[in-house]
This record gives structure tokens, C-alpha cells and sequence, in this order.
């Protein structure tokens, strides 16, 4: 299922986001890994990628070129460090995060879902003012996207 999203907080302003219409498609789900694209205009270039961590979950996002390969900066995110709820899991940047992208090594992204209302993808840097969060409205499905980059059709 997919479903349209709108950014409600971004400090400073992500200009990149800005007047594009954002989709959440739920690609795939099964017992091991969900893989959610996340579409920003024409941008096919994100999924977000969630597993089973020995502590708990793991969020990891794939990015990737037009032409399917990966992105230079992909595969970053972390795992959860407190057990969570059923509605909200946080993720502090893990080490492969702070190598790849250091101002990211204080990250924490937060996905939210209220089933039947509302899924939230949320990003806090600590030490700084970054913040973002975009919000899905799960009462209003919308059609199923393209697959995103470098997947299997």
C-alpha cells in the first residue's frame, strides 16, 4: 500500500522537499525485512529498510542511482537501543553511520505508525537544531508508485 505524505517540521528548511509530493509505499513485508521506498518527486532514490536486530530493530537507508547501483552515502541508520512501543521505535546512528556521513554520528530517527491514521518518519541531531519530519495519512491510500531504483520490478 502507498500513501501521500507532507513534511511538517524541517530545521533549518530542506528546500529539496519543498512544493514535491512525498510517497510512503509499503513494498514489501515479511517475517525477516520490510523495505518502504520513500519518493520524493520523481526521486525513486530512497528506501527505508527495517530487520531484526540482536537488540531489537534495525533501520537502514538505501539509496541509489537511476541506473539501480548504490549510492556512495547508503546503508546508514542504526538500531534500536530501548525496546520501543508497538507505535514509536528510535534509532540512534550506529558506527557505520558516524563513518560514512560524521555530521550524522549523532542521529536519532524515530518511525511512528498509528494504524488506521498515521505513519511519521522523524530525524533529530543531537547537538544541533536539525530537525525533520514527514507525516503519512494511512486513511487515504493512494496508487501503488513505480518501483523504487534498483529493484526487481
Amino acid at each position: 500500500m502507498a500513501f501521500a505524505g507532507t513534511v511538517v517540521e524541517s530545521v533549518p528548511p530542506d528546500t529539496s522537499f519543498a512544493g514535491k509530493a512525498m510517497v510512503m509505499h509499503v513494498r514489501s513485508c515479511d517475517p525477516e525485512q520490510i523495505r518502504i521506498p520513500f519518493f520524493v518527486g520523481d526521486d525513486r532514490s530512497r528506501t527505508w529498510v527495517l530487520t531484526k536486530s540482536p537488540s531489537g530493530l534495525r533501520l537502514k537507508h538505501d539509496h541509489r542511482h537511476e541506473d539501480g547501483t548504490e549510492d556512495a552515502v547508503t546503508m546508514y541508520g542504526g538500531d534500536t537501543d530501548e525496546p520501543g512501543s508497538a507505535a514509536r521505535q528510535e534509532f540512534p546512528a550506529d558506527d557505520h553511520t558516524a563513518a560514512i556521513v560524521p555530521t550524522a554520528a549523532t542521529n536519532v530517527w524515530t518511525l511512528e505508525i498509528y494504524p488506521d491514521s498515521s505513519f511519521a518518519y522523524d530525524l533529530r541531531r543531537g547537538g544541533s537544531d536539525r530537525r525533520f519530519r514527514v507525516e503519512f495519512d494511512l486513511t487515504q491510500p493512494i496508487p501503488e508508485p513505480p518501483p523504487p531504483w534498483g529493484a526487481e520490478s
